[in-house]
């Protein structure tokens, strides 16, 4: 997985950048196949706004934008919106992969 992160406007701290950095190789508990994950931090006129671009193999990316007056509070949603994204493509595609409760064979006994 190539993980970049860019900044404009701000300058990214170690913590931080470590912050993302570790949340974004959480995401590979999620078993997509995870390609390039694209970080844009910038700041605005009233905070800061956090971009997370996500490309999976296969599939359309996903692409999170988060704004807020903090850039800690901002990078933090911007995760937790990622995680449940990524979490929801992860159950669609089981479900898909699942078979129905009409497909099983009754036990004979």
């Amino acid at each position: 997985m190539n993980v970049q992160i860019h900044a404009k406007d701000v300058t990214l701290n170690d913590n931080l950048r470590t912050h993302i950095e570790s949340a974004v190789d959480g995401f590979k508990k999620y078993q997509l196949d995870i390609t390039t994950v694209n970080v844009n931090v910038a700041a605005e006129k009233k905070g800061a706004s956090v971009e997370f671009d996500i490309h999976i193999a296969h599939a359309q990316p996903v692409v999170i934008n988060q704004s807020d007056d903090s850039l800690d509070a901002a990078i933090d949603l911007a995760i937790e919106r990622a995680s449940k994204a990524l979490r929801r493509l992860h159950d669609k595609v089981i479900a898909k992969d699942a078979t129905s409760i009409k497909d099983l064979e009754p036990l004979e006994i």
